[in-house]
């Protein structure tokens, strides 16, 4: 009986730990820090090999319509900031998305990534780090595009 009553409190908090990254999943719009200006609309997906994604599906300031990643790196070096993926490889941890990567086109730099949603306020938050445990980075809240 006792394995019985924790397996369906496993499935419950695995139901809802899924229901939260689940939440995470859709288009939102990106905010400035420094102005508050909406800058883009991000994709997060995830795809068929189970990890998440985002890309970013829309420019919203009419000046930043299709520039580049000039300062990106590698693949991405010069391709089309509009489409372009800027969030890979997440995976789910408790509810929040973890071990990926974000892309700033602004400056072409890479960070590591943790994502979450605020339950509170709805907004989307978003850890970029230059170290794993996200210690050196800031944070940045992004709203859901309605």
């Amino acid at each position: 009986m006792r394995k019985l009553v924790l397996f369906f409190a496993f499935c419950l908090t695995a139901t809802f730990v899924n229901a939260q990254v689940d939440k995470i999943v859709g288009n939102w719009i990106t905010i400035d820090d420094n102005t508050g200006t909406q800058k883009s609309v991000v994709q997060i997906f995830k795809a068929t090999n189970g990890k998440y994604y985002g890309k970013i599906v829309e420019l919203l300031v009419q000046e930043d319509k299709g520039s580049l990643c000039d300062l990106c790196t590698g693949a991405d070096k010069n391709k089309p900031v509009e489409g372009l993926m800027i969030i890979k490889n997440l995976t789910e941890d408790g509810g929040k998305l973890v071990g990926g990567t974000i892309i700033d086109p602004e400056n072409g730099k890479t960070y590591n990534v943790k994502i979450l949603l605020d339950e509170k306020t709805g907004k989307l938050k978003l850890r970029g780090s230059l170290d794993k445990a996200g210690v050196l980075g800031r944070t940045q809240y992004w709203v859901r595009k309605k």
